[in-house]
C-alpha cells in the first residue's frame, strides 16, 4: 500500500512493515528536500498504528553518496530547495521519530550518507558496500550529526579514525567495528533488512517504541546540539583555501594538496 505522494522517495507498507526508498539514483545525493521527505514519511508512520518497523533503502548504484557540493549555495542550502530550511534542521527531525528503522545499505554510503545509515537502529550491508566519512578529506568539518551519533555506535576511537582519515571501509570492516549488524550478498541486502524489520514487528508495538525511547534517550538532543556546532565549524571552513582544494581534488579524482589555510 502506497503512502503519500513524494518527489524524492517512495513510501509503502506491507503487513506491519513500511518501506521508505530513496529514489534519486544512481547516487542518491542528500539534499534538504530529500531528507525532509524521509522525515515527513517517518512522522506519518509514527501516527500509523499498523506500522511497527520501517526499512530504509535506496534505488540505484549507491545507498547515498553524500551531499552534492555542486548544487549547494555558500550557506550550505541546496540552491533548488523548496523547503528553504537548512539540511541539518530537517535531519534533526529524523532523530525525533519513534518507530524502529532498519537500513539496507548497498554500494557506497559517503558523508551524510553514513549519517543517514547511522540514524537507523540497525544496518544490513554487503561486502561491496563502502562507508566513508570523508569530510576532512574535503577540508571540511563532519556533519549530519555524525560527531554525536557515530561515537555512540562504534566507540570514540573507531569514530575518530573514520572522521580524521576519511578512509573507505569495506562491508567486512564495517561489520568488524559494529558499524553494520549483518553482512549478506548484495542481492539479499533488502530482503535481510525486511526480515529483521519483520522480526522486530513481531514484538509488542507499544513496548518496542517505549524501549527504543529509553535506549535512545537524549540522542536526538545530542544530535541537535552536534549539528549546531557542526554547522558553525563548516561555515568558516567553507571559506578556506583547503576546502576549495578539497572539493576541486574530489571532482578531479586526485589526492588533495592541503596548505593549512
Amino acid at each position: 500500500m502506497q503512502h503519500g505522494t513524494y518527489e524524492h522517495i517512495a513510501a509503502d507498507m506491507a503487513g506491519n512493515v513500511a518501506t521508505i526508498e530513496v529514489q534519486r539514483g544512481p547516487n542518491n545525493f542528500v539534499d534538504t528536500d530529500m531528507v525532509a521527505e524521509i522525515a515527513d514519511a517517518l512522522e506519518v508512520y509514527d501516527r500509523t498504528a499498523d506500522v511497527r518497523a520501517i526499512v530504509l533503502c535506496a534505488e540505484g548504484k549507491h545507498f547515498c553518496a553524500g551531499a552534492d557540493f555542486g548544487s549547494r549555495g555558500p550557506d550550505g542550502v541546496a540552491r533548488a530547495t523548496k523547503r528553504g530550511r537548512h539540511l541539518y534542521k530537517e535531519a534533526q527531525r529524523l532523530w525525533r521519530t519513534g518507530k524502529p528503522i532498519v537500513a539496507a545499505v548497498h554500494g557506497a554510503a559517503v558523508g551524510a550518507g553514513v549519517g543517514l545509515a547511522v540514524m537507523a537502529d540497525f544496518r544490513v550491508a554487503c561486502p561491496e558496500a563502502r562507508f566513508s566519512t570523508n569530510f576532512t578529506r574535503l577540508g571540511f568539518h563532519p556533519g549530519f550529526g555524525l560527531t554525536a551519533s557515530l561515537p555512540r555506535l562504534i566507540g570514540t576511537q573507531n569514530a575518530a579514525m573514520m572522521l580524521y582519515t576519511g578512509r573507505r571501509l569495506t562491508g567486512e570492516e564495517a561489520l568488524r567495528i559494529g558499524l553494520v549488524d549483518y553482512l549478506v550478498p548484495l542481492d539479499q541486502v533488502r530482503a535481510k533488512a525486511l526480515e529483521v524489520a519483520t522480526e522486530i514487528a513481531g514484538s509488542a508495538p507499544l513496548a518496542i517504541v517505549s524501549t527504543r525511547e529509553t535506549l535512545r534517550r537524549g540522542l536526538a538532543d545530542a544530535v541537535a546540539q552536534a549539528t549546531e556546532r557542526e554547522y558553525e565549524e563548516q561555515d568558516w571552513l567553507r571559506t578556506t583555501a583547503d576546502f576549495k582544494e578539497g572539493t576541486k581534488a574530489m571532482g578531479e579524482r586526485r589526492a588533495p594538496n592541503f596548505a593549512g589555510r
